[in-house]
């Protein structure tokens, strides 16, 4: 792996805190992500699924956890089943999990392979009640293939007709939510490496280059520190395009006078950073863009003040969108008479600021949390207010990372560059 060795402590309190949650008499199971194919022999890089790797720390095709914590043999309690590995696919492939480097990254002692486990399944779950298997669950979800989790779920089904199934996502959800002391190291190097990467933007930007060269500078610092790449599809939106939400083409020349708006964040050991800024082509803000970036920033700033404990998604979206209001109020763009008549269902803001604020961040970019739920310390979320105006070709978006504390909230992306001055002096050095 390219990332350093993460302690497999934070792996063993993952599944500890899982299994306590388990209906008695249980068993739970957890499943790889496949290895996805391109066309003819060709495959995209593996992405693992990251339940599991929440749960194991481990992060290679082919790999089932199970967890059993009423199995009377205390070495069926936690078992992992991997790929066997060989010579023959040592030299094609390259090096997989021996059982001792499992036990090491997991703190799984029982490491066995993919052909012991239908043998040693049939003996749990023929002693057990309860079947709990995971499944994307996700409100955003649009998958439409068939995961190993879906194929394992019918297979089970079919295997075991008479047993009850229960679903492990409402419980992965609920405590993925929050994230631990040791989860959060990573995170805040995927952070870190964001902020390495936009410093390094800052010389590079300037009338006539493409969005795609600037795309290439942003995955070579990613790779250069350790990390995989872009934790998500990464966008670099410059003139009108700047005002589409989720602009992925890259393909246009960057010129003179123009914003460009970048979307993009490093991962690392699975972990995201998800950041946005938005900067002046030519290193200088006009006075209306200058004007429009303040009025988010402004935005933003307050927003963050208000991500502490005990306080909803959904109550916070609300008061986002009063703050928004007042700004856009401010910049010509509303009439404050006809905000008075607007209807609540649809406010006229929605226009300028079409998207959420915040939203949970974690092992996944979009990562499992419920609006509803108070927010709580442990608990990472972006903040990213922005403001598009197409008839003036402005798009400008501000998103930062924050950690939720009892003390308040943490900007763990604080070293990224947002003031407008500052960006103005760091491009013309």
């Amino acid at each position: 792996m390219r990332y350093l060795p993460i302690d497999s402590d934070l792996f063993v309190y993952n599944r500890k805190r899982i299994a306590e949650r388990l209906e008695s008499n249980s068993l739970a199971v957890f499943n790889s992500n496949d290895l996805m194919p391109t066309s003819a022999d060709g495959n995209h890089p593996f992405i693992q699924q990251t339940d599991l790797f929440y749960l194991s720390g481990i992060d290679q095709e082919e790999s089932t956890l199970v967890i059993c914590p009423d199995a009377k043999d205390e070495k069926y309690r936690e078992i992992l089943f991997l790929k066997e590995t060989n010579e023959k696919i040592a030299l094609w492939e390259g090096h997989k999990y021996t059982r001792e480097e499992a036990a090491a990254a997991s703190g799984i002692k029982t490491i066995c392979w993919n052909h012991e486990f239908s043998s040693i399944f049939q003996q749990l779950a023929l002693r057990s009640e309860n079947i709990y298997l995971n499944t994307n669950e996700h409100l955003r979800a649009n998958a439409r293939v068939e995961t190993r989790d879906d194929r394992f779920l019918n297979w089970c089904r079919r295997s075991f007709p008479l047993h009850s199934y229960r679903r492990m996502a409402p419980i992965l959800h609920d405590q993925r939510a929050v994230k631990s002391e040791l989860e959060l190291g990573p995170i805040k190097q995927a952070c870190k490496i964001t902020d390495d990467t936009f410093q390094r933007l800052l010389g590079f930007i300037k009338p006539g280059v493409w969005e795609f060269e600037i795309e290439a500078e942003i995955h070579h610092e990613f790779i250069r520190n350790r990390s995989k790449g872009p934790a998500f599809e990464t966008i670099v939106a410059s003139g009108a395009d700047s005002c589409v939400l989720h602009y992925i083409n890259n393909d246009k020349q960057c010129r003179a006078g123009d914003l460009v708006l970048i979307d993009f964040g490093a991962e690392y050991a699975n972990y995201a950073a998800d950041v946005t800024r938005t900067v002046p082509v030519s290193g200088k803000f006009s006075k209306r863009q200058k004007q429009v970036y303040n009025a988010v920033l402004n935005v933003q700033k307050a927003a963050i003040k208000l991500l502490v404990p005990g306080s909803s998604l959904d109550d916070y979206h609300k008061a986002v969108g009063k703050i928004m209001e007042s700004e856009l109020i401010g910049l010509g763009l509303l009439d404050p008479k006809l905000v008075k008549k607007q209807s609540d269902d649809e406010p006229l803001y929605k226009k300028y600021y079409p998207h959420g604020t915040s939203h949970y961040l974690g092992l996944d970019v979009h990562d499992y949390g419920d609006r509803y739920r108070p927010l709580e310390p442990g608990m990472v979320l972006t903040c990213e207010p922005g403001i598009y105006i197409r008839d003036e070709a402005i798009g400008i978006r501000i998103e930062n990372d924050i950690l939720i504390t009892a003390d308040g909230p943490v900007d763990l992306t604080a070293n990224i560059p947002r003031e407008a001055e500052e960006i103005e002096a760091l491009m013309n050095q």
